[in-house]
């Protein structure tokens, strides 16, 4: 079985859960199946796989419930950083906004914390959206909350200090840090609306 969450996961692969998978018709695929979704030990479902959480932006995007993008915005995904020839994407280009998509499914008490491991990539991300920023570009970091048991959001600086100082010096220049809450269940992932984010 694929699993397409490339981090520590964290509270969400404790032996003996209930999880739940997709299955794949696709020939050519090494594995049919994809791990979906993991029950935790309090109950909540996880939505661990990472790579749905461009789509359940992008569709928060188009119904407007992210704060400051109107409704229908058109949206492009995988966008190469300005700049930046040949060295990185953001995930989504909405309008003018360049977006960095964060998944969000470690659970510290009632928040959730990111990143579950160390990421030099998401601190890079954090750093090039700084950039733009400063540069006049309009930037936004949207922390994609897959796990139904978190009620605001905040960088895991236990884990990976460098991350919370980058995020924190994106928010100063001028980068919108947002947190999306989603209704997991098993007929699917649904954005409904915003959470707190806590830089410090």
């Amino acid at each position: 079985m694929h699993c397409a969450n490339t981090g520590a996961m964290l509270g969400c692969a404790e032996p003996g859960s209930p999880v739940w998978y997709s299955t794949s018709a696709n020939p050519r695929r090494k594995y049919a199946h994809t791990l979906e979704l993991v029950r935790d030990t309090g109950a909540d479902l996880i939505a661990v796989n990472t790579a749905r959480a461009n789509g359940v932006v992008a569709e928060a995007l188009d119904r407007g419930l992210l704060p400051g993008f109107r409704a229908g915005l058109s949206i492009r995904r995988e966008v190469p950083i300005p700049g930046v020839s040949g060295r990185g994407r953001f995930d989504l280009l909405a309008g003018e906004t360049y977006i960095e998509v964060k998944s969000v499914t470690l659970k510290a008490a009632d928040s959730g914390a990111f990143p579950d491991s160390v990421s030099v990539r998401a601190t890079r991300h954090a750093e090039a959206l700084a950039d733009l920023a400063r540069s006049g570009w309009s930037t936004a970091l949207v922390f994609c909350v897959l796990h139904a048991g978190i009620q605001a959001v905040r960088p895991a600086d236990e884990i990976d200090p460098a991350y919370g100082d980058a995020l924190r010096c994106a928010a100063a220049a001028g980068v919108t840090v947002l947190a999306l809450r989603c209704d997991i269940s098993l007929r699917g992932i649904v954005p409904t609306d915003m959470l707190p984010v806590n830089l410090r």
